[in-house]
């Protein structure tokens, strides 16, 4: 009997081919169906992606993180709006005006932005390829064009990177207490 294990090359090179595999079959059938599914996926991304970075910081109490993305996050759909009606350019195959900068980027890459500043590359990079699939959505739908698309990621990343700091946690400790004869005081350090 053998058992066999793939080693980090081999896994590495089936995600390389099973990734290529993926962008060639996106981009080689250009159906109704296909665009009305990736419309929704980026649609999707739209709502999931700053919901899931804001329960986020939630959930493991990070509340300077909670209101850091959303001073980010309002800026973002303020300025993303402002631009929108300021400039009214229309919008590809004639699917109406208010095209510039793409709302569903900007707000998609303020997320990754967000989580990539505040918790480090290994939340970003995950976050900003679905950020750039919602842009790609856009541009497959036909309600963009490339420059709407990256005006939207300048926009999100810009306004993201105005607020976020990174993440530490707190492990320093400054402690008091008094039980009427005397005064301690201490200091703990979570290693």
């Amino acid at each position: 009997m053998e058992v066999r294990f793939f080693g980090a090359t081999g896994i590495k090179k089936n995600i390389s081919t099973l990734g290529l595999f993926l962008l060639l079959t996106c981009t080689v059938w250009d159906t109704h169906a296909q665009d009305k599914t990736l419309q929704t996926a980026g649609d999707v991304l739209l709502v999931s992606l700053p919901v899931a970075s804001l329960t986020g910081t939630l959930l493991i109490g990070d509340h300077k993180g909670s209101w850091q993305f959303a001073k980010g996050f309002a800026l973002n759909q303020a300025v993303t709006l402002g631009m929108k009606y300021a400039i009214n350019k229309p919008r590809p195959y004639d699917n109406g005006y208010r095209a510039f900068p793409s709302a569903h980027t900007s707000t998609t890459f303020q997320s990754a932005a967000f989580l990539q500043k505040r918790y480090g590359w290994k939340f970003g990079v995950p976050a900003y390829a679905l950020a750039a699939f919602t842009g790609y959505s856009r541009i497959q739908a036909h309600k963009h064009d490339g420059w709407d698309v990256l005006a939207g990621a300048v926009v999100g990343i810009g306004s993201s990177y105005l607020f976020t700091r990174p993440y530490k946690e707190d492990r320093m400790e400054l402690t008091f207490s008094s039980d009427g004869q005397g005064v301690v005081i201490g200091f703990n350090y979570t290693f």
